[in-house]
């Protein structure tokens, strides 16, 4: 694959940069990158496509001359809900009401083919050498706890990967870290990224999530944890991996 001189960047990551090819998105990663996982987020991405979920549609995954590979999806044209949040901060928690209930949305289908959401966490716990064997234990324990859910959880789910369209819709990208499994846990990571960035719009993420979506904000809590435990298997590095590292104590919210 040869990507058009036209092609424009969008973004840019430490393993991945992403392009505008006019009619369509290409999400290409460093070479490093495990062909596999390239795949796997093609496959997670047409699973949630025949679920019926608003999201860009799979095109292709080919190499790219030079580089590694490339996730080819179609283009919703339209901005980020982050764009509008950061544009119209006076409409900030209009904007975080709409992301709330797209995320409930979300969570209210179904797709049995997708990875286990415990089985997920319980290989990112275990492959951790940050932590003891013992608060491994503690953590795979906790996990075990947790009532068992099969629903559509997106584990990435921040502003930046909500595209509001210019039909109005909103549509939800990035469908790498997709389960099946539970809401709580899927709210739990919510939280951790908005509070990477702004503790007060966690609070308040955590707080109208729990309203609308009828959730004890225990329950929440209990998974954080263990979805800081996953966040730091990705080993990001830096400021990040210092903040997660704070939320792995299992005792904090017995």
């Amino acid at each position: 694959m040869i990507l058009p001189d036209s092609k424009v960047e969008i973004v840019r990551h430490s393993n991945k940069v992403v392009y505008d090819l006019g009619d369509k998105i290409a999400k290409v990663f460093s070479e490093d990158k495990p062909v596999s996982d390239v795949f796997n987020e093609a496959l997670n991405l047409a699973r949630i496509n025949e679920c019926g979920i608003r999201s860009p549609k799979a095109i292709e995954v080919a190499k790219v001359e030079d580089a590694g590979w490339a996730l080819v999806t179609t283009k919703v044209p339209g901005v980020t809900l982050a764009e509008k949040m950061a544009a119209e901060p006076g409409r900030f928690y209009e904007y975080l009401e709409q992301f709330v209930n797209l995320q409930i949305e979300v969570h209210s289908y179904r797709c049995p083919l997708l990875p286990r959401q415990t089985d997920k966490y319980s290989r990112m716990i275990n492959s951790l050498d940050q932590i003891n064997a013992s608060t491994r234990y503690d953590l795979l324990q906790r996990l075990d706890g947790m009532k068992m859910r099969r629903r559509v959880c997106h584990g990435d789910f921040n502003p930046s990967n909500v595209i509001v369209g210019d039909d109005e819709q909103l549509y939800v990208c990035d469908w790498a870290h997709a389960t099946q499994g539970a809401p709580a846990a899927d709210a739990a990571m919510t939280y951790l990224l908005f509070a990477l960035q702004d503790k007060q719009q966690a609070d308040a993420y955590l707080e109208l999530y729990c309203e609308h979506a009828d959730e004890a904000v225990q329950v929440v809590r209990g998974y954080l944890p263990i979805v800081a435990a996953s966040e730091l298997a990705r080993k990001r590095g830096g400021k990040n991996d210092e903040f997660l590292m704070s939320w792995i104590d299992v005792f904090d919210y017995q």
